[in-house]
């Protein structure tokens, strides 16, 4: 059951990861990328539909679509600990995209629909390589849902709610230290789940330029039942490894942001913007699996989970150069959530800082093709998966290159 038990940790700490902490990305609206994934305090267009409710009704026009793309290249390398072993991990492009609408029926409301891909993975270790035993290969993918409504008082203050479905479905492969005629035994483990949470807002506007806002993402409970387990195991041993299903309870954290932007200089060229980002990694204390057919190897198991809570700090610089092209660049510094004795392949979490610029081209009234690029560097580390005493130095890397588009009349 050991073994077992492990595979499934870290199966959906693969998932979490993906979901918003490890190598949180946030790439939910181009602007927002150029200028250091800050959002918080901004209302240009409908993607304050996700960074703050609140904000969407303070957009001018009756209706705004935003619609964007990235590219996500990824590269990772681990070197055993007193081996000379090194792996590098095999990653394919991951296309996450957004897609916003807004329509405001008077001037004060504001009604629209969020529609986010930020989560998604698909990586490969290759079948024979040292960590076979943790992971092989996984393919992740998730998609959220949140219609939202958003009302000003006065120019002055917006709040706003909105409520959020999350679905995902995920694909892991790992081999299992059991040798058949083939070599290893192996087992694959699919499934998926949805369920709900909310996203609520507030944005004040207390002096000319000055905009804040304070936004809190809930906590969403992943009930993933009856994913599918499937082992290749020598036919001697298959009635302790039977084809099975298997529950498992997935909390993903909430988030708390507070962010601050002032437009300043001649026609408010110049904009400045700071964003700070705690994730409630601290709810991840176990994780409790329970398959349908149990046996003297497989039943249900109870492994602490250990994450620990972390702030994610940003800032950002915008210009507009003319009425035809605006700039921006940024940058953030997003620490690892992940306990140095628990760190995995499949989760290569490391303290991680990100360089970020953007720009937007504005070829008519209302119209903008906006493009960003993100580079985020991988600080060195170090550290052990405790339970299997899997230990080695980990380095990691994300080039993000995205395009999208912007109209509102």
């Amino acid at each position: 059951m050991r073994k077992i038990s492990y595979l499934l940790l870290c199966l959906f700490l693969t998932a979490t990861a993906a979901f918003g902490g490890g190598y949180q990305v946030g790439l939910h609206s181009m602007r927002s990328i150029g200028m250091g994934l800050i959002g918080t305090s901004l209302s240009a267009d409908a993607s304050s539909l996700f960074f703050n409710p609140g904000g969407a009704a303070f957009v001018n026009e009756k209706w705004s679509f935003s619609a964007g793309m990235s590219f996500v290249f990824a590269r990772a390398t681990f070197q055993a600990k007193d081996v000379n072993y090194q792996a590098t991990l095999k990653h394919e492009v991951n296309l996450p995209f957004y897609f916003y609408a807004a329509f405001k029926p008077t001037k004060n409301l504001s009604v629209g629909l969020a529609i986010n891909a930020p989560y998604g993975n698909r990586l490969s270790w290759g079948d024979e390589w040292m960590g076979r035993y943790l992971i092989q290969n996984l393919s992740f993918k998730a998609i959220t849902y949140q219609p939202t409504v958003s009302y000003q008082f006065k120019n002055i203050i917006g709040v706003g709610i909105g409520l959020v479905y999350a679905t995902g479905t995920m694909d892991l492969n790992k081999a299992i230290p059991l040798q058949g005629a083939n070599g290893d035994a192996t087992l694959n483990v699919k499934g998926g789940t949805g369920n709900f949470g909310f996203n609520a807002g507030i944005m004040v506007h207390p002096v000319k330029g000055l905009s804040l806002g304070v936004d809190y993402r809930s906590k969403i409970e992943m009930k993933v039942k009856g994913a599918t387990a499937t082992f290749d195991v020598p036919s001697s041993l298959k009635s302790e490894f039977p084809d099975n299903k298997v529950d498992v309870m997935l909390p993903l954290p909430a988030n708390l942001d507070f962010g601050a932007s002032y437009e300043f200089g001649k026609n408010k060229q110049w904009m400045v913007g700071i964003n700070l980002c705690y994730v409630f990694w601290n709810t991840y204390d176990s994780l409790v699996f329970d398959f349908e057919t149990k046996t003297s190897t497989i039943n249900r198991t109870a492994t602490a989970a250990m994450y620990e809570s972390r702030l994610i700090e940003r800032i950002g610089l915008q210009y507009q150069i003319n009425k035809l092209v605006t700039v921006r660049v940024g940058g953030y510094y997003d620490p690892s959530p992940v306990p140095t004795d628990y760190m995995n392949p499949q989760t290569p979490s490391t303290n991680e800082t990100g360089i970020t610029c953007g720009f937007s081209i504005y070829p008519f009234k209302g119209f903008s093709i906006d493009a960003a690029f993100l580079y985020l560097m991988g600080a060195k580390r170090e550290g052990t998966f405790s339970p299997e005493n899997f230990a080695g130095t980990y380095r990691t890397g994300f080039s993000i290159p995205g395009i999208g588009l912007s109209y509102s009349f």
